[in-house]
């Protein structure tokens, strides 16, 4: 059962940092993609950043040049994501996934979870 569990969600003001964690268990292999994902209540999830196999990075447009990705520990399963100059509309609730390539991880299809993780909120007030 591959499950993940994330985590350093907070109540910050805007322009400070903070630092996502996430941990997948259950993967089979060390080569996934691993993903950072947000949801607001009343829109579709959408993709923050992907990491691939050999640490090639992506990036939402409203993140670009605030917000990096990186592999914890082997790196394998774990991954973090640095919130640098935080807005507002960051808000929203943080989630990651695996993905079998970097293709799916950018459009956020075909993860490789039984299901999305409880999720850790982040709430960027003015």
């Amino acid at each position: 059962q591959v499950q993940a569990v994330e985590s350093g969600g907070d109540l910050v003001q805007a322009g400070k940092s903070l630092t996502l964690s996430c941990t997948i268990s259950g993967l089979t292999r060390d080569d996934y993609s691993l993903g950072w994902f947000r949801q607001v209540p009343g829109k579709e999830r959408s993709m923050v950043s992907c990491i691939g196999p050999i640490d090639t990075t992506y990036y939402g447009d409203s993140v670009k040049g605030r917000f990096s990705i990186s592999r914890r520990g082997t790196g394998a399963d774990s991954i973090n994501l640095t919130m640098n100059s935080l807005k507002p509309e960051d808000t929203a609730m943080y989630y990651c996934a695996a993905f079998y390539n970097e293709i799916d991880c950018f459009n956020g299809v075909y993860k490789i979870l039984d299901a999305w993780g409880p999720g850790t909120l982040v709430s960027v007030s003015p």
